[in-house]
């Protein structure tokens, strides 16, 4: 698994984090985003279950894959 790189960004009259084209929902300030994309970084790093997951690829082709609830990425939020 890839890394993740949350970054905080201005969106909707307000702040939110965002992780590639993705946006969270708005938080009235920049430090309030903040500590939303810290903690959706750190449960990144929680072990689950191994699952099946079904996703479209940028071909649009539909990808079934089975992911190890061990293989986590490693994330963090970006200070821009």
């Amino acid at each position: 698994m890839g890394d993740l790189h949350y970054r905080i960004v201005e969106h909707m009259g307000g702040w939110a984090y965002k992780l590639g084209d993705s946006f969270s929902e708005t938080f009235d300030s920049r430090e309030d985003a903040y500590d939303a994309a810290r903690r959706v970084a750190a449960e990144q790093h929680q072990p689950g279950d191994d699952v099946q997951v079904f996703y479209q690829d940028a071909a649009g082709r539909w990808v079934t894959e089975m992911v190890k609830g061990t293989d986590r990425p490693d994330a963090d939020v970006v200070a821009d």
